[in-house]
């Protein structure tokens, strides 16, 4: 079952007054690309965190945050009291040296002062880290759901275009056999209309002949395509994680596709050929968002 690289997961849990949430975003991505946003009381988590992240979520662009919800509730904010004093009996000592009037809103001019407030920051313990993980999980399964969501509904785009690419391919076998009797009348015809003017071997025309048609032959291709439209499918269904081989293969596809193209000379031919790229285009767009 193929997964989809984009994906959301969300989940919250409480600790004390704290509300704290994670969020993770999934997006496209050749490999694993990991940003973070952690508040600054589980900053020493990071590199576990990361660690989770790589071995359960595989490759894409990873978005991760880690905050508490009302984060005034993190910290506690104090006066600092030894300070506001001795700010206070600084400036009433400068007025009575001065004669400069000492000010009558004394606690707007001290709390403007610096140091004035001093935070103590709440420390993170084992259980509060333990009740974190649990959300992490959470969320992780809820984007690893999403992911296999929006896999199923690319699945079933593959699914449609190789069937598409499949039934163009059937509908090039008539005017195949239509252009080969095309090349030899037409050669035929040329040849007569020379045939008074150049004397040559017709024995070795007539090799010359079957070599020419030998080289417009598409037989070779037409099976290769179809083994790679098989073999697409098959990698779709029954390997984890396939999205880097599915995309190998869809080269294979196009290469097949655009050798058709080159040995088709037949209008109807090219235009079932261009008609297979379309899809095939489909095909490798979608192919990208796949882990």
């Amino acid at each position: 079952m193929i997964q989809s690289m984009t994906g959301f997961g969300k989940a919250t849990c409480e600790y004390g007054n704290k509300k704290i949430v994670v969020e993770i975003k999934s997006l496209n991505s050749k490999q694993l690309d990991i940003s973070t946003r952690i508040s600054g009381l589980y900053r020493e988590k990071e590199i576990e965190i990361r660690n989770e992240l790589s071995k359960l979520l595989e490759r894409g662009k990873i978005d991760f945050v880690l905050y508490v919800d009302n984060s005034n509730k993190e910290s506690i904010t104090q006066l600092n009291q030894s300070i506001i004093e001795s700010y206070y009996h600084q400036i009433l000592q400068i007025s009575q040296n001065t004669g400069i009037e000492a000010p009558t809103n004394w606690f707007d001019v001290l709390l403007k002062l610096p140091d004035t407030m001093k935070t103590e920051t709440i420390e993170m313990d084992e259980n509060e880290w333990i009740e974190i993980r649990k959300a992490m999980a959470e969320a992780i399964i809820q984007l690893q759901n999403f992911r296999i969501q929006e896999g199923k509904s690319l699945e079933n785009v593959f699914i449609t275009k190789i069937a598409s690419i499949a039934e163009l391919l059937k509908q090039i076998e008539p005017y195949e056999l239509e252009r080969v009797e095309k090349i030899k009348a037409r050669l035929e015809e040329n040849l007569l209309s020379l045939s008074d003017k150049i004397d040559y071997d017709k024995n070795r025309l007539e090799q010359e002949l079957i070599f020419y048609i030998e080289k417009l032959d598409v037989n070779e291709e037409k099976v290769r395509l179809n083994n790679h439209l098989n073999y697409f499918l098959e990698t779709m269904q029954h390997e984890k994680s396939p999205g880097k081989k599915l995309g190998f293969i869809a080269q294979e596809i196009g290469r097949e596709i655009n050798t058709l193209g080159s040995k088709s000379n037949q209008s109807e031919m090219q235009k079932i050929v261009i008609l297979m790229k379309d899809d095939l285009e489909q095909i490798k767009e979608q192919v990208l968002n796949i882990l």
